[in-house]
């Protein structure tokens, strides 16, 4: 279909009025339409040069003396004391480091532990990122317990006093719903489990509210909508009231109370801490967190205000530049339950995607039928959106 000029203007008022526009600045980016920061965000600005000097002065020129004298050592705490408010969290309970996957396996194998022998069957969210899942299956056989996967509509019903902890995914990965995690997380305390949240897709997109809503455990990557980079380190957070019962299944050396003190017999140290297993990798966790600096000064609840406005105005786009029944929309309409994506199901889907990647719009494609558009209201603008969308509706018509 042609350009629709009244789209195209309203786009450039939208981005007029838009009170976080000027945050694009703070990213390395060119002409392209980039709607997959939800796989990986762009590179902040200042990141190189800090890296740079992480490399040439603190290891090249200080090199040892950096554990201490540059912060290294307490890099995984600094750091997760910096994710924390974008994640609704006080500072003292989040630690940065490993993958997500291992912090999954530490997070729920320590709720299993925490709940009791008695409690002999794992929950887990039946659609979740296949990772969790394996991951899931592992800690379960580990422990002795049973693994039951369900859909998150059917936790409360599928909850008994069985039941030890609950895994499941606040945005799913595929379709951009999103859960309800204030009320899972009451339902599963209701029967006395503990529920565990995997915040990949929705830290850094939307508010969370970890400590408001009890959360027990929860993990999450950083180089989605936090800009960490690739293969950033993921984080673990422990609330403050069970830090002091989280026995992690991987008792490494810098989790212990003295970790110097090389005993052959472990003590694990206060706080989430415990959380620590090996030597943190220096250079991505402070690339880390020199990419967090683009968080200075922004407020979550007014990225979640655009990146809805910014959905909206997306489908609006899509359904003028679009043929009737040429996509379907599989993310939720309603604002509660959509994350910051969208995911529109395509026949063609594998090849649309390549076409639009070649025209400088770049999504990704989920097999078997899916485009994905994730929107990062950190640099990602209305007139972007407007563009995505009228090549979409370009390569659709063909």
């Amino acid at each position: 279909m042609s350009e629709r000029p009244e789209l195209a203007l309203r786009a450039k008022e939208l981005d007029a009025a838009d009170e976080l526009a000027p945050l694009r600045g703070r990213f390395v980016l060119d002409d392209v339409v980039y709607l997959d920061g939800n796989s990986l965000g762009a590179l902040p600005v200042n990141v190189p040069d800090q890296v740079a000097d992480v490399i040439r002065r603190q290891w090249g020129e200080q090199r040892i003396r950096s554990w201490e004298e540059n912060g290294w050592w307490t890099a995984p705490e600094r750091i997760g004391d910096r994710i924390a408010p974008l994640v609704g969290a006080a500072p003292g309970q989040i630690v940065v480091g490993d993958s997500t996957s291992v912090n999954v396996f530490k997070a729920l194998v320590a709720a299993v532990r925490m709940a009791g022998d008695g409690r002999d069957e794992l929950l887990v969210d039946a659609t979740t990122f296949p990772t969790d899942g394996y991951i899931a299956e592992s800690a379960a056989r580990l422990t002795g317990r049973t693994l039951r996967p369900v859909t998150p509509a059917d936790v409360p019903a599928a909850l008994s006093e069985r039941t030890a902890a609950v895994l499941l995914n606040h945005v799913d990965y595929r379709s951009g719903r999103l859960h309800d995690l204030p009320g899972l997380t009451a339902a599963v305390h209701a029967r006395g489990a503990l529920a565990v949240w995997d915040l990949c897709h929705s830290a850094g997109a939307l508010p969370v509210g970890l400590d408001e809503h009890g959360v027990d455990l929860a993990v999450g990557c950083t180089y989605k909508y936090l800009n960490g980079g690739p293969g950033s380190p993921a984080y673990l957070y422990v609330r403050r009231e069970l830090q002091d019962r989280f026995d992690s299944p991987l008792p490494g050396w810098t989790s212990h109370a003295e970790p110097f003190a090389m005993s052959p017999a472990y003590a694990a140290a206060p706080g989430a801490v415990r959380g620590r297993v090996g030597t943190p990798d220096i250079l991505s966790m402070l690339a880390l967190e020199a990419a967090l600096e683009a968080w200075d000064g922004v407020s979550v609840e007014a990225v979640r205000a655009k990146s809805l406005a910014l959905t909206d105005f997306f489908l609006e786009c899509v359904g003028a530049y679009t043929e009737p029944g040429r996509v379907e929309c599989v993310t939720p309409a309603a604002h509660a339950e959509r994350g910051s994506q969208i995911a529109l199901r395509c026949p063609d889907a594998g090849e649309v995607m390549k076409r639009l990647i070649e025209r400088g719009v770049v999504g990704d494609f989920r097999h078997p039928d899916v485009l994905r558009f994730g929107f990062t209201p950190l640099y990602v603008g209305f007139a972007d959106t407007e563009r995505a969308a009228r090549v979409l509706g370009e390569l659709l018509s063909r």
